[in-house]
């Protein structure tokens, strides 16, 4: 009898396993059809998936949907936004379906779906601001200047808007030529060939393209284009500009020359550029050029660098009288926050500074950790590390949003794993983020589980926002190598957030994301047999070479730890060229790390090694300890 049962249930678990695998199949032959728009062959996959109830069934009736969507009549389309009214789908679907409709101006049917959509989409936007000009509302062309001062390329079919914006004189030339200029700023030489079409100076491209590839040949021209045009006069500026980055001096002589034939809001533009890229580069003459900008003409890059010129010189009362002129938004960044803070208590305005400060700490990243170091002893309390109960856990994965999710990663399609996830996490409270973190890192989703975890608001997991993974690997080379485990762990959470198949888009590979040129340099000054690049992918293969690399660039920066996590992203050559002359506090030269990314990666590295000196029980230090004193390294460049 026993035997009959077992082989009974034998039977039963085969059929199952047989459908399952049956059903992945068809689900990813669906795919291929939608992908080939090929609908017969959809349709005959979603009946076979609709007889079985796959978990995947909702997907299938999207592609469906997507391709039938320009012919389906408004009744198709509304009982199917009914039906997925509680998955992704019905909103990819109605944005769709209101791009449809103001392409055929049915302008009718569009407002009246169009309340129903929730998401943030600057092509829907551009077509209800241009649908409600069309009837009528001369508010909508002026609402639309928000989507029109940007440096980079809008939807297409925000041009439709555009036109109308610039038939109605909304759009002015000036207002071109700004983003214009603005879009030469970021780099965005083909919007800038696209806003000359507009002005109708097509012919003019050839101009901008000499002035990008030869600055100082094009400022040089024997046959310069006027300067008594605004193209030749935003031209020069850009050229100025280019050549500021090559010979600050040449191009400083060039201006002097110029200057007179500018107006004053273009001259102040252009003393802006000679300030910012000086208080980059730490040239004393910074706040000479500043001083020729009016405040009404400057910026949120060039407030940030004057204040980051007066962190470096020390000079707290220019830090405070900086941060106050800037706009009340960009007062209230965390950053500029704790550094008004730090020259309030400079100047002994203790009551002020311990206002800022108080409010930094309840804000768990660099800032805040830096603010509780200000505080000392006034901030007492520690944070409530919440553990998710094992039914909370249960709940999160009883969703069919999450099962989906789950059954998505089963079958190796892990983009469309990760947007599902999105969406079923979209409406959590901090508690059922937490479960959903956890359920995350049972699966060794750390990447996924770290994400979520960091979206809590007033309850936290520390333990998710820094898992330990790797664990045995970790600290047996940062053993081997003599790193501290805490900043190897921190780093590792910023470069890939523990997710070996991590890839950077210049290369960069594994958990600890390391260039397959430096790979191979480390693997041969470590004479390590048997090394090819493939290897970088390999877990054990990864953490040797980047902690290897870790401890390299450590002893290069004379074992300070802000310097080597900048070199470890920017390279050693660069970091020697970013340091002072003079010892100077370690959050201050931090801030004024000249490139972006960089900055952002040594800060959140090092409060990353913070907590995770937490986790493993290792604290010591403060954060504003880490950071320490920096002071100038002169160990010879062997590699980059």
């Amino acid at each position: 009898m026993r035997f009959l049962i077992l082989l009974i249930q034998l039977f039963f678990f085969s059929v199952a396993f047989a459908t399952e695998q049956s059903a992945d199949k068809v689900f990813l032959k669906a795919q291929q059809s939608y992908q080939a728009r090929d609908l017969i062959g959809l349709e005959q996959s979603s009946k076979i998936l609709h007889s079985q109830n796959y978990v995947l069934l909702p997907y299938v009736d999207y592609w469906v949907m997507l391709l039938k969507l320009s012919n389906a009549d408004k009744t198709q389309i509304q009982n199917y936004l009914v039906e997925y009214n509680d998955t992704s789908f019905s909103e990819r679907i109605r944005a769709e379906w209101l791009k449809i409709l103001a392409k055929r101006q049915d302008w009718a049917t569009f407002f009246e779906e169009l309340p129903q959509y929730k998401r943030d989409d600057i092509a829907i936007a551009c077509y209800s601001l241009e649908g409600r000009a069309k009837k009528g509302d001369v508010i909508a062309l002026t609402e639309g200047k928000v989507y029109w001062m940007v440096a980079t390329d809008q939807p297409l079919n925000c041009e439709g808007l555009f036109d109308l914006m610039q038939k109605s004189n909304v759009l002015t030339e000036n207002d071109i030529w700004m983003r214009f200029r603005l879009a030469l700023q970021e780099g965005q030489l083909p919007l800038a060939k696209s806003l000359l079409q507009r002005l109708n100076l097509s012919a003019s491209v050839k101009s901008l393209d000499a002035a990008f590839q030869n600055p100082q040949q094009f400022l040089d021209a024997k046959n310069p284009i006027s300067l008594h045009t605004r193209l030749g006069r935003e031209l020069h500026l850009y050229a100025l500009d280019r050549l500021i980055r090559i010979q600050i001096d040449s191009a400083k002589q060039r201006w002097e020359k110029l200057a007179s034939q500018f107006s004053e809001e273009e001259s102040a533009q252009m003393w802006k550029r000679f300030a910012i890229y000086a208080a980059r580069h730490h040239d004393s003459n910074a706040l000479g050029m500043y001083a020729r900008v009016k405040t009404q003409y400057m910026d949120k890059e060039a407030f940030a660098w004057k204040v980051r010129v007066a962190l470096w010189g020390k000079d707290w009362s220019l830090v405070k009288n900086t941060i106050a002129d800037m706009s009340i938004e960009q007062q209230e960044e965390p950053v500029w926050r704790y550094w008004k803070a730090r020259a309030y208590k400079a100047q002994n305005d203790i009551p002020k500074a311990n206002q800022l400060l108080l409010a930094l700490t309840r804000e768990r990243n660099y800032y805040g950790l830096l603010a509780e170091d200000e505080l000392g002893d006034v901030l007492t309390a520690t944070p409530i590390n919440y553990v998710p109960t094992e039914v909370e856990v249960q709940q999160i994965q009883n969703q069919p949003a999450m099962q989906r999710v789950l059954e998505l990663q089963r079958i190796g399609l892990k983009w469309e794993s990760r947007a599902e996830w999105s969406w079923a996490t979209r409406d959590y409270d901090d508690k059922q983020l937490l479960a959903a973190a956890e359920l995350a890192v049972r699966q060794g989703w750390y990447d996924v589980a770290i994400n979520t975890a960091e979206r809590t608001k007033s309850v936290h997991s520390y333990t998710l926002r820094f898992p330990t993974p790797y664990r045995e690997t970790v600290t047996n080379f940062s053993k081997d190598y003599g790193v501290d485990e805490a900043w190897v762990y921190g780093l590792t959470r910023q470069e890939s957030r523990f997710n070996p198949s991590a890839k950077s888009g210049v290369g960069a590979a594994g958990v600890m994301q390391v260039m397959p040129e430096t790979a191979a340099w480390i693997a041969k000054r470590m004479n390590l047999g048997g090394y090819r690049q493939d290897k970088i992918h390999q877990l054990d293969t990864n953490v040797q070479l980047g902690t290897y690399y870790l401890r390299y660039t450590l002893d290069m920066m004379n074992g300070q730890t802000p310097l080597a996590t900048a070199a470890y992203n920017a390279g050693p050559g660069r970091v020697k060229n970013w340091m002072s002359d003079q010892p100077i506090e370690g959050a201050i030269y931090v801030e004024n790390i000249p490139i972006l990314e960089t900055r952002a990666y040594v800060q959140k590295v090092m409060a990353n090694t913070y907590f995770y000196a937490y986790r493993l029980g290792t604290k010591t230090q403060s954060l504003k300890q880490r950071l320490g004193v920096i002071t100038k390294t002169n160990s010879a460049i062997a590699a980059e």
